[in-house]
């Protein structure tokens, strides 16, 4: 089951072997490339009064500003917020739920499917003391997760699916769970229950007492070395590039039991979304949610019990096949996650194999089935 936390011991034990015995060969071709510099300084490359080399052309590098945030790419970030891990929320995402709020502050919306085909988002926010009210809170998959752990998030949800207690405990996360919170943080919408929703389109996380929870709970705030850097390969801060392959301002992801569009908004260079053909807006905003890029990561799913409940391979692979959509074009790539690493990073590849690099700002990543997206 993918769910299940693999530990390799045997393997670490031969991976320290391998590395012992390339630690020469790295000494060597370290020592021959200092070498093969130190030669080239030599034949002829001399420096001016200023301490410029002569005949060579150095790009300066792009100054980043410290308040980027890792998830989009965009210096936004209060400064309480730098260096600092991010958050991730389960919010419910039938059409008998619309409209939710506080997703239109989300800064990576991942939408996959649940039990008959419907869907759920995961919304991530890159500064925990940003978050809003959010609404309607949903139960957990363990899919979900595995990915949030990619980013070294909090993870908020209300409720799970039994079978993966287990495979939560391995994750050792920092979860923050509405059943058994006591915290304040979650509670009932009673507009929505006035309104005759159902109980399970109401419940809500009230992410704006979040900060003062994490300090009572004395729980880290600080990212781990290994996630100080971007989520993603950014083009540079003024860029806004087209993705290598065909022009794209409509993308139709059909997930079973409903659907998600995206139009292309030129003036603005962000994709809006529908879902089930209506425009998906933000209950409290009222405005439709946008993304820079939009990710269609094409998978095997699969039904595992009698529930319904969804096995899904989330790791992908080199010849798992994704599509890239932003600024009017899209472009076919390879995308993978360490399958025994719930922590590493998500990747998107060329068809080269070479990572590729998107534009800052938001973006929306569906895991799907094969061959369900239209792009025109």
């Amino acid at each position: 089951m993918k769910f299940k936390k693999v530990m390799l011991i045997t393997a670490a034990f031969v991976l320290a072997g391998s590395m012992a015995a390339c630690s020469h060969k790295d000494d060597t071709q370290q020592s021959q490339n200092e070498t093969a510099q130190t030669e080239k300084s030599s034949q002829g490359e001399t420096e001016d009064d200023q301490g410029a080399v002569q005949g060579s052309a150095v790009e300066p590098q792009e100054e980043i500003p410290a308040n980027q945030n890792l998830l989009t790419g965009v210096p936004d970030l209060t400064d309480g917020a730098i260096g600092k891990r991010p958050v991730a929320v389960m919010v419910n995402n039938v059409s008998y739920a619309m409209p939710q709020y506080g997703v239109g502050q989300a800064d990576i919306i991942f939408e996959i499917p649940v039990e008959g085909d419907a869907t759920r988002f995961m919304a991530l926010y890159g500064d925990y003391t940003q978050v809003p009210q959010i609404c309607p809170i949903r139960s957990c998959r363990y899919y979900f997760p595995a990915l949030s752990q990619g980013f070294d998030a909090f993870y908020v949800n209300w409720g799970i699916d039994d079978t993966m207690a287990d495979y939560l405990e391995a994750l050792n996360m920092d979860q923050i769970e509405g059943i058994t919170n006591t915290g304040g943080l979650f509670g009932r919408d009673q507009d929505r229950l006035n309104q005759g929703y159902s109980l399970e389109h109401t419940g809500y996380f009230d992410g704006t007492k979040l900060v003062s929870y994490i300090e009572s709970q004395g729980l880290r705030t600080d990212l781990n070395e290994d996630k100080k850097g971007p989520a993603f390969q950014f083009n540079g801060l003024e860029e806004q590039l087209k993705p290598e392959g065909s022009d794209c301002t409509s993308v139709q992801i059909n997930f079973g039991a409903q659907s998600s569009q995206f139009t292309y908004d030129a003036e603005n260079k962000v994709y809006l979304k529908q879902i089930n053909g209506d425009a998906q807006v933000d209950g409290k905003t009222g405005e439709q949610l946008a993304f820079t890029n939009v990710f269609v990561l094409e998978t095997d799913i699969s039904v595992r019990d009698s529930v319904g409940h969804k096995e899904i391979d989330w790791d992908g692979g080199t010849d798992s096949v994704g599509y890239y959509v932003s600024n009017g074009g899209v472009q076919k790539i390879t995308w993978s996650k360490d399958y025994n690493n719930e922590s590493s990073y998500l990747r998107f590849y060329d068809e080269s194999g070479q990572e590729i690099s998107i534009n800052r700002g938001k973006s929306y990543i569906a895991l799907n089935y094969k061959n369900q997206a239209v792009f025109q």
